[in-house]
């Protein structure tokens, strides 16, 4: 508390130019301003301001110290911003990007009451299964859903998502029910096409390790919506994730087999660019994203239920 209570009246004598100015700012003494700003200079073991009684001068040091000290203070406040009730209010276009089925069910519902809490942004949703360049595009967050590769960007992960074959009664009791991940081949196997995802293959864990297996049958398609469909008309087995088929699965309208072999959950993750000062309201997205997916009543009233991880602050 001390350091912090000495910066700020390093910056705010440097700002107002006086000792007096800045006591007066802070409604204390001058006396109090100037014992602060003598153990900042004796902690640091450098010269910060030259004082005479007329005016203030910043040495080469402290022209440095102060750049410093405005960011760190402006990047503190911010953060107390973003947790706070009252303070700075959010404004601006916040372009957020998803996948076009998970953005549907789990993004675009969240806009309403994200613009509800701070009325003064505005949000623009583009959602496409093409991974967004947000660096060059201008996105401010994307929210993806999957395994992060090593890249330029930062990703905070939001929770886990637990993936699982299913398929419906009527195509298990006219194909039988596989109970090794090897049965699959003798299965009609609803796949995604190569050009969309799951290049490596469905994803199982065998003898303690993680296992893909590429398979396949007479359909495949881009569209993960048009695989579940699919599956529930009984045409085929599909490897899908719990927020996209965890309420057929509790209804009963699809079953899921081989849980026992199920891989460990990859994850959903918001990813933005690597910026030092992110703005407030992007912030305030990724939070607001944090807080939702991370309380099991958000999933439950969805019929689906991804594991919560433990989420970064």
């Amino acid at each position: 508390m001390d350091k912090l209570k000495q910066i700020e009246s390093f910056t705010q004598v440097a700002a107002r130019g006086t000792l007096t100015a800045a006591a007066a700012a802070e409604g204390i003494a001058p006396a109090v301003i100037g014992r602060r700003l003598d153990a900042l200079e004796a902690r640091l073991g450098v010269k910060l301001m030259v004082r005479t009684t007329r005016r203030i001068t910043l040495t080469h040091e402290g022209s440095a110290f102060l750049e410093d000290c405005q960011r760190v203070l402006a990047e503190l406040n911010n953060a107390e911003a973003s947790v706070s009730a009252g303070g700075v209010k959010a404004s601006g276009f916040l372009r957020v990007t998803a996948p076009a089925g998970f953005g549907r069910r789990h993004v675009a519902a969240l806009v309403p009451a994200f613009v509800a809490l701070h009325p003064d942004v505005n949000v623009s949703l583009n959602l496409s299964d093409r991974i967004v360049d947000i660096v060059n595009e201008g996105v401010d967050c994307a929210v993806r859903v999957g395994d992060m590769p090593d890249s330029r960007l930062v990703s905070v992960r939001l929770a886990d998502n637990q993936r699982l074959c299913v398929a419906s009664p009527a195509y298990l009791a006219r194909a039988g029910v596989p109970l090794h991940p090897n049965d699959l081949l003798r299965h009609e196997c609803l796949t995604l096409s190569s050009d969309a995802s799951q290049s490596r293959g469905w994803a199982f864990t065998l003898d303690g390790e993680t296992t893909h297996l590429r398979l396949g049958g007479r359909f495949d398609c881009s569209d993960g919506q048009v695989l579940r469909d699919w599956c529930l008309a009984g045409l085929g087995v599909a490897w899908r994730s719990m927020w996209e088929v965890g309420q057929d699965v509790a209804s009963g309208r699809l079953v899921s087999v081989l849980d026992t072999y199920a891989a460990p959950p990859n994850g959903i993750y918001a990813v933005f660019a690597q910026r030092k000062h992110l703005p407030l309201r992007v912030r305030l997205w990724i939070a607001f994203l944090k807080h939702t997916y991370g309380d099991a009543r958000y999933w439950d009233s969805r019929g689906s239920s991804p594991q919560r991880s433990e989420l970064p602050g």
